[in-house]
Protein backbone atom coordinates (compact mmCIF):
# COMPACT_ATOMS: atom_id res chain seq x y z
CA UNK A 1 0.00 0.00 0.00
CA UNK A 2 1.29 3.48 -0.83
CA UNK A 3 1.59 5.83 2.18
CA UNK A 4 -0.52 9.04 2.11
CA UNK A 5 2.44 11.51 1.40
CA UNK A 6 -0.10 13.85 4.09
CA UNK A 7 0.84 11.75 7.14
CA UNK A 8 4.40 13.02 8.60
CA UNK A 9 6.14 9.97 9.17
CA UNK A 10 7.21 9.37 12.72
CA UNK A 11 10.12 7.13 14.25
CA UNK A 12 9.65 3.81 15.57
CA UNK A 13 11.06 5.23 18.80
CA UNK A 14 8.25 7.38 18.45
CA UNK A 15 5.45 5.64 17.72
CA UNK A 16 5.92 2.82 20.68
CA UNK A 17 6.80 6.29 22.87
CA UNK A 18 2.74 6.90 22.18
CA UNK A 19 1.95 3.25 22.34
CA UNK A 20 3.67 2.89 25.64
CA UNK A 21 1.64 6.28 27.06
CA UNK A 22 -1.73 4.87 25.95
CA UNK A 23 -4.25 3.77 28.65
CA UNK A 24 -7.35 2.99 26.85
CA UNK A 25 -8.51 2.90 22.86
CA UNK A 26 -11.70 2.15 21.28
CA UNK A 27 -13.17 2.77 17.93
CA UNK A 28 -14.24 6.80 19.28
CA UNK A 29 -11.52 7.78 21.91
CA UNK A 30 -8.06 6.83 22.95
CA UNK A 31 -6.45 8.16 26.55
CA UNK A 32 -3.11 8.54 27.56
CA UNK A 33 -1.01 9.09 30.14
CA UNK A 34 0.22 12.09 29.74
CA UNK A 35 4.19 12.52 31.32
CA UNK A 36 5.76 15.86 32.82
CA UNK A 37 7.53 17.52 30.82
CA UNK A 38 5.51 16.51 27.22
CA UNK A 39 3.46 19.46 26.36
CA UNK A 40 -0.06 17.95 24.61
CA UNK A 41 0.41 20.48 21.95
CA UNK A 42 3.33 22.07 19.70
CA UNK A 43 4.28 25.54 19.03
CA UNK A 44 6.29 28.00 20.37
CA UNK A 45 9.34 26.03 20.98
CA UNK A 46 7.89 22.99 22.14
CA UNK A 47 9.63 20.15 20.93
CA UNK A 48 7.82 16.59 20.36
CA UNK A 49 4.16 17.03 21.96
CA UNK A 50 1.66 14.58 22.70
CA UNK A 51 -0.38 15.91 19.49
CA UNK A 52 2.47 14.83 17.64
CA UNK A 53 2.63 11.40 18.59
CA UNK A 54 -0.83 11.36 17.82
CA UNK A 55 0.08 10.45 14.12
CA UNK A 56 0.78 7.21 15.27
CA UNK A 57 -3.51 6.09 15.15
CA UNK A 58 -4.06 8.28 11.86
CA UNK A 59 -6.30 6.75 9.33
CA UNK A 60 -4.80 5.75 5.71
CA UNK A 61 -6.51 8.62 4.35
CA UNK A 62 -4.60 10.91 6.37
CA UNK A 63 -7.26 11.73 9.18
CA UNK A 64 -5.91 11.49 12.65
CA UNK A 65 -6.75 11.65 16.34
CA UNK A 66 -7.49 14.85 18.04
CA UNK A 67 -7.23 16.25 21.17
CA UNK A 68 -10.00 17.73 23.10
CA UNK A 69 -8.23 19.60 26.09
CA UNK A 70 -5.12 20.32 27.33
CA UNK A 71 -3.12 19.44 30.90
CA UNK A 72 -0.28 21.82 31.46
CA UNK A 73 3.63 21.07 30.56
CA UNK A 74 4.62 20.09 33.85
CA UNK A 75 0.88 18.35 34.63
CA UNK A 76 1.14 14.64 34.51
CA UNK A 77 -2.04 12.41 34.04
CA UNK A 78 -5.22 11.27 32.19
CA UNK A 79 -5.91 13.03 28.97
CA UNK A 80 -8.27 12.36 26.04
CA UNK A 81 -8.24 12.35 21.78
CA UNK A 82 -11.74 11.64 19.87
CA UNK A 83 -10.78 9.20 16.60
CA UNK A 84 -13.37 10.88 14.70
CA UNK A 85 -15.25 14.50 13.90
CA UNK A 86 -18.70 13.34 15.39
CA UNK A 87 -16.54 12.12 18.80
CA UNK A 88 -14.31 15.21 18.91
CA UNK A 89 -17.73 17.54 18.41
CA UNK A 90 -19.31 15.29 21.50
CA UNK A 91 -16.69 15.10 23.51
CA UNK A 92 -15.64 18.81 23.58
CA UNK A 93 -19.25 19.71 23.98
CA UNK A 94 -19.01 17.53 27.57
CA UNK A 95 -16.31 19.03 28.60
CA UNK A 96 -17.88 22.90 27.47
CA UNK A 97 -20.74 21.82 29.42
CA UNK A 98 -19.12 20.92 32.52
CA UNK A 99 -20.37 16.90 32.24
CA UNK A 100 -17.43 15.80 33.23
CA UNK A 101 -15.84 14.93 36.70
CA UNK A 102 -11.96 15.58 37.00
CA UNK A 103 -9.84 14.37 39.99
CA UNK A 104 -6.07 15.48 40.34
CA UNK A 105 -3.38 15.10 43.11
CA UNK A 106 -1.40 17.73 44.41
CA UNK A 107 1.72 18.26 46.30
CA UNK A 108 1.41 21.58 48.68
CA UNK A 109 3.22 23.42 50.98
CA UNK A 110 2.48 26.21 53.07
CA UNK A 111 -0.46 27.46 55.22
CA UNK A 112 -2.33 24.13 55.01
CA UNK A 113 -6.22 24.65 55.96
CA UNK A 114 -7.19 23.25 59.14
CA UNK A 115 -10.62 22.41 57.80
CA UNK A 116 -10.25 18.90 55.57
CA UNK A 117 -12.36 19.59 52.69
CA UNK A 118 -13.80 22.37 51.34
CA UNK A 119 -14.70 24.62 48.18
CA UNK A 120 -12.47 27.62 46.04
CA UNK A 121 -14.97 29.71 44.40
CA UNK A 122 -12.97 32.68 42.55
CA UNK A 123 -13.00 34.19 39.47
CA UNK A 124 -10.20 34.20 37.58
CA UNK A 125 -8.98 36.66 34.59
CA UNK A 126 -5.98 36.03 31.83
CA UNK A 127 -3.02 39.07 32.14
CA UNK A 128 0.02 39.40 30.59
CA UNK A 129 3.26 39.44 32.79
CA UNK A 130 6.54 40.16 31.45
CA UNK A 131 5.47 38.46 27.73
CA UNK A 132 4.03 35.73 29.65
CA UNK A 133 0.28 34.85 30.19
CA UNK A 134 -0.73 33.61 33.31
CA UNK A 135 -4.07 33.45 35.56
CA UNK A 136 -4.78 36.13 38.66
CA UNK A 137 -8.30 36.05 41.07
CA UNK A 138 -10.33 38.81 39.58
CA UNK A 139 -12.57 41.34 42.03
CA UNK A 140 -15.87 41.31 41.47
CA UNK A 141 -16.96 43.21 38.33
CA UNK A 142 -13.85 43.17 36.18
CA UNK A 143 -13.67 42.61 33.07
CA UNK A 144 -12.70 39.13 31.01
CA UNK A 145 -13.35 37.79 35.01
CA UNK A 146 -13.92 33.73 34.66
CA UNK A 147 -15.85 32.09 37.04
CA UNK A 148 -14.23 29.33 38.48
CA UNK A 149 -14.57 26.60 41.31
CA UNK A 150 -12.81 24.05 42.71
CA UNK A 151 -13.41 21.36 45.87
CA UNK A 152 -10.28 20.44 48.01
CA UNK A 153 -9.49 17.49 50.23
CA UNK A 154 -6.89 17.18 52.38
CA UNK A 155 -5.69 13.27 52.21
CA UNK A 156 -2.59 13.74 54.19
CA UNK A 157 -0.60 16.35 56.01
CA UNK A 158 2.69 16.64 57.64
CA UNK A 159 3.38 19.98 58.95
CA UNK A 160 3.65 22.58 56.38
CA UNK A 161 3.36 20.48 53.37
CA UNK A 162 -0.05 18.03 52.09
CA UNK A 163 -1.16 15.80 49.55
CA UNK A 164 -4.43 17.51 48.37
CA UNK A 165 -7.42 16.33 46.02
CA UNK A 166 -9.20 18.24 43.52
CA UNK A 167 -12.31 18.35 41.88
CA UNK A 168 -11.89 21.29 39.12
CA UNK A 169 -15.84 22.15 38.64
CA UNK A 170 -14.61 24.52 35.95
CA UNK A 171 -11.49 24.28 33.07
CA UNK A 172 -9.61 27.55 33.64
CA UNK A 173 -6.61 28.11 32.88
CA UNK A 174 -3.87 27.43 35.48
CA UNK A 175 -7.18 27.22 37.50
CA UNK A 176 -5.98 24.67 40.14
CA UNK A 177 -2.53 26.30 40.83
CA UNK A 178 -3.94 29.88 41.40
CA UNK A 179 -6.64 28.68 43.51
CA UNK A 180 -4.49 26.54 45.59
CA UNK A 181 -2.28 29.74 46.29
CA UNK A 182 -4.81 31.72 46.96
CA UNK A 183 -5.72 28.99 49.85
CA UNK A 184 -1.87 29.60 51.09
CA UNK A 185 -0.53 26.33 50.06
CA UNK A 186 0.63 26.79 46.31
CA UNK A 187 1.62 23.06 44.60
CA UNK A 188 5.67 22.14 45.25
CA UNK A 189 7.62 22.62 42.42
CA UNK A 190 5.84 25.85 40.77
CA UNK A 191 7.35 28.37 39.94
CA UNK A 192 5.26 31.01 38.89
CA UNK A 193 2.51 30.43 41.26
CA UNK A 194 4.31 29.72 44.35
CA UNK A 195 6.77 31.88 45.59
CA UNK A 196 9.67 30.11 46.76
CA UNK A 197 7.88 26.79 45.57
CA UNK A 198 10.12 26.35 42.79
CA UNK A 199 12.59 23.06 43.70
CA UNK A 200 13.96 22.27 39.92
CA UNK A 201 11.30 19.67 39.69
CA UNK A 202 8.77 19.58 37.83
CA UNK A 203 4.96 21.39 39.58
CA UNK A 204 3.49 18.24 41.44
CA UNK A 205 0.04 17.81 40.21
CA UNK A 206 -1.38 14.68 38.21
CA UNK A 207 -4.48 14.67 37.02
CA UNK A 208 -5.33 11.45 38.38
CA UNK A 209 -9.15 10.00 37.12
CA UNK A 210 -11.41 11.66 34.30
CA UNK A 211 -15.12 10.56 33.62
CA UNK A 212 -16.92 11.50 30.55
CA UNK A 213 -19.80 10.62 28.83
CA UNK A 214 -18.48 8.38 25.80
CA UNK A 215 -19.56 9.60 21.92
CA UNK A 216 -21.57 6.26 21.91
CA UNK A 217 -23.02 6.12 24.98
CA UNK A 218 -22.79 5.08 28.82
CA UNK A 219 -19.54 6.82 30.82
CA UNK A 220 -15.64 6.22 30.00
CA UNK A 221 -14.44 6.30 33.70
CA UNK A 222 -10.23 6.72 33.17
CA UNK A 223 -7.18 6.42 35.65
CA UNK A 224 -3.66 7.17 35.14
CA UNK A 225 -1.42 6.08 37.59
CA UNK A 226 0.63 7.94 40.06
CA UNK A 227 4.09 8.52 38.57
CA UNK A 228 7.01 7.73 40.18
CA UNK A 229 8.85 11.02 40.88
CA UNK A 230 5.33 12.25 42.39
CA UNK A 231 5.20 9.20 44.98
CA UNK A 232 9.07 10.18 45.85
CA UNK A 233 8.07 13.43 45.99
CA UNK A 234 5.36 12.48 48.81
CA UNK A 235 7.68 9.96 50.26
CA UNK A 236 10.11 13.02 51.01
CA UNK A 237 7.45 15.25 52.38
CA UNK A 238 5.88 12.49 54.19
CA UNK A 239 2.59 12.44 52.91
CA UNK A 240 2.66 9.54 50.75
CA UNK A 241 0.23 7.32 52.95
CA UNK A 242 -2.33 9.59 51.40
CA UNK A 243 -1.61 7.66 47.92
Amino acid sequence: MTRNRDIPSLSAEAAALARSLLIHEDAAVLAFNKPSGMASQGGGGVGQSLDDLLWAFAKSNGKRPRLVHRLDLGTSGVIIAARTQPAAAFLSAAFAGRDTQKTYLALVKGKIPQAEHGVIDAALVKVEEGGRPRMILAKPGRKGAQSARTGWKTLARNGNQALMQLSPETGRMHQIRVHLMSLGCPILGDGLYGEGQATGARVMLHAARLEVPHPEGGTLALEAPVPDDFRQAAARAGVQAGL
